[in-house]
């Protein structure tokens, strides 16, 4: 079993930064892959971003390239996420995953956390 604990979420404006923590735990949450998710009222779950705990190893949802990114931090269990030249459409509730397999289908996501609600305002 794995658990999951988004926090960081908030009101910021366009143009602004914000970092999401995801603080993992659980007997065997190395072996998983960790995700980052978002679903705004109305849409689908949407892939924003993933990486591995062992090698780091990252991948991108091309809505986000170059504007936010993963990391993650072995010693505390915790994954991040920078969200930086936050845009209205990024207004969503962010969610941390865990899966085994190296994907994009939320699908195929084995573990989820609560959420977290971040609002982009003009």
């Amino acid at each position: 079993q794995v658990q999951l604990v988004e926090s960081g979420g908030g009101l910021v404006q366009a143009g602004g930064s914000l970092r999401l923590s995801c603080a993992a735990s659980g007997r065997t949450f190395s072996n998983y892959y960790m995700g980052w998710f978002r679903q705004a009222p109305g849409k689908e779950r949407e892939f924003v971003a993933r990486i591995s705990w062992s090698f780091g190893s990252t991948y991108y949802g091309d809505s986000v390239k170059g504007r936010f990114t993963i990391s993650r931090d072995n010693a505390k269990n915790t994954v991040y996420l920078q969200m930086n030249s936050l845009k209205l459409e990024d207004t969503a509730v962010y969610y941390c995953a865990a899966g085994r397999r190296w994907v994009t289908a939320a699908a195929l996501y084995d573990y989820w956390g609560q959420g977290t609600q971040v609002t982009v305002s003009s």
